[in-house]
């Protein structure tokens, strides 16, 4: 949304003339790209069924398929020039983009496995890690943009003092929702593997894709084709980047017909729990794949290309590389340690993380428990 249009929500000088609910804290949830708006989805049932609490919406930059997401859930959306004339009393976001702009408290975290990334970035003479921890991320004319930086691990508690530590104050470390909701999800693997369409003596094999040049997709796109030709089911999952940049419609013309192609807001983690292995590459789903104790193999990837002790590291030190050919997917194996290596509170994310979001509303927490639900049950993109 865009120019001079204002929406009729719950927030300006006249709402007061328009909603039915008096006295409620605002919260602003900040999507700039799918890949955060679906993060930020799982926090919603931490706060929104609690009568004292309003969450709003709104959509940063362009990139193609946020909108239509966040219409998508249902909330109040706001042009992103609204949202920034008003002052939150809470504002939600999985990226730091556009935060120096908003008013009100900020509880970030990460959109991936953790904050450290797994990726080694080239430079002249060798490479250097990357993370979302760096000081240029987090700090904008000398103030530490969030006032909670969610961290997925103690380890990244210490490369933040390292990178940044006027930030350490902010930090806490709450372990990682995403990951709880799809251990939550392991017992209902037989339900999704039903709504997939899946026979109990068929064998389903679940292929990660990140979104680089690098990625199973990017390189190795003829392996959907291979796994097929052995008489494998095959779910195609891919980063909500591939989708954004080419589109649905090319996206799903390059993949053959028989793959059942997970759309990229939600039924990945569905595809992964749903699945008797799983062929990924560096990305965050591989990892996640691990940590929920599927059979992991992975794709071929130029060396130097991962960050030493990352966690894709720690999957491809383990898991055996598929020949893209010719994949033997019986080969793959399960990595263990790899819930541990991702949050350092597994099962109690979503309680650490509430703690801190009723702290920053200041308001007492609800006395019901925290939820930890499975996912739903998967679709395919036709």
């Amino acid at each position: 949304m865009t120019g001079d249009v204002r929406t009729n929500g719950p927030i300006g000088l006249d709402a007061a003339a328009r909603i039915t609910r008096t006295g409620c804290a605002t919260v602003l949830v900040v999507v700039p790209h799918v890949v955060a708006g679906t993060r930020l989805a799982d926090l919603l049932p931490l706060l929104e069924t609690d009568h004292r609490v309003q969450v709003l919406f709104t959509v940063h930059g362009a990139t193609h398929g946020t909108e239509e997401f966040v219409r998508g859930l249902g909330g109040h959306v706001l042009p992103w020039h609204q949202a920034v004339g008003h002052r939150f009393d809470l504002v939600l976001a999985a990226s730091h983009r556009g935060l120096d702009e908003l008013h009100g408290p900020v509880l970030a975290l990460p959109h991936g496995a953790g904050a450290l990334k797994s990726r080694s970035k080239p430079r002249r003479g060798g490479t250097f890690p990357v993370h979302g921890l760096s000081r240029d991320r987090l700090v904008r004319d000398g103030r530490v943009l969030a006032s909670a930086i969610v961290l997925a691990h103690h380890d990244e508690l210490r490369v933040l003092a390292e990178a940044c530590p006027e930030a350490v104050p902010a930090a806490v470390v709450a372990g990682d929702v995403c990951l709880d909701r799809l251990l939550a999800s392991v017992p209902y693997r037989d339900h999704y593997r039903r709504a997939l369409g899946v026979g109990p003596d068929e064998r389903l094999v679940t292929v990660s894709s990140t979104w680089t040049r690098h990625s199973t997709f990017g390189a190795h796109i003829g392996l959907y084709g291979a796994l097929l030709d052995r008489g494998e089911r095959v779910a195609a999952v891919l980063h909500p980047n591939v989708w954004s940049v080419h589109g649905s419609r090319q996206v799903r013309a390059w993949l053959p017909r028989e793959v059942l192609v997970v759309p990229p807001d939600e039924g990945w983690r569905a595809a992964v729990v749903a699945a008797d292995a799983v062929v990924g590459d560096f990305g965050s789903t591989t990892q996640y794949a691990a940590a929920a104790g599927r059979p992991v193999s992975v794709v071929p990837i130029p060396d130097g290309l991962l960050r030493p002790g990352g966690l894709a590291d720690l999957v491809y030190r383990v898991a055996p590389v598929v020949d893209p050919d010719r994949p033997r997917v019986e080969d793959a194996v399960v990595v263990p340690g790899l819930a541990d290596a991702i949050s350092s509170c597994v099962g109690g994310a979503g309680a650490a993380t509430r703690r801190a979001v009723y702290r920053l509303l200041g308001l007492a927490e609800p006395a019901r428990a925290v939820p930890v639900s499975p996912v739903g049950v998967p679709r395919v993109v036709g």
